[in-house]
């Protein structure tokens, strides 16, 4: 089997991986992504679609996360992995699209607008 090359983003971050055959090792940044993503939730959400199609295990993923914080990189990943199974297999791209690991999701921070302090939030509005 050859290298499989995706890319997943999610608010800022960006996820490069190389998917190939092996032990089910997952390397972020030259580390183990147990280390990297230090939490049990975000460990979850990297292994979602690895658990779903049940190949947890086959496959090792080298990654290149940046941009953004923990939970978008993680998210970011999560989509890249799907992406790369679903070019493994094409027959898979169904039961990852219903538990809607393929669709990239478009949320961003929205940008401060001029004369006020955040996006939304107004300064104090004063009649006299």
């Amino acid at each position: 089997m050859e290298v499989i090359n995706t890319i997943g983003r999610r608010k800022a971050a960006v996820a490069r991986i190389y998917l190939n055959d092996g032990k089910g090792t997952i390397t972020v940044n030259h580390k183990d992504y147990k280390e990297y993503f230090p939490t049990e939730q975000l460990q979850y959400i990297v292994e979602q679609p690895l658990n779903l199609l049940e190949v947890n295990g086959k496959f090792d993923i080298k990654v290149n996360l940046d941009g953004g914080g923990y939970k978008g990189q993680a998210e970011a990943l999560r989509l890249a992995i799907a992406r790369a199974l679903v070019k493994l297999n094409p027959d898979d791209k169904g039961s990852l699209r219903a538990n809607g690991f393929l669709t990239r999701d478009p949320r961003v921070v929205e940008r401060k607008k001029p004369g006020q302090p955040k996006a939304r939030k107004r300064f104090q509005f004063s009649k006299r």
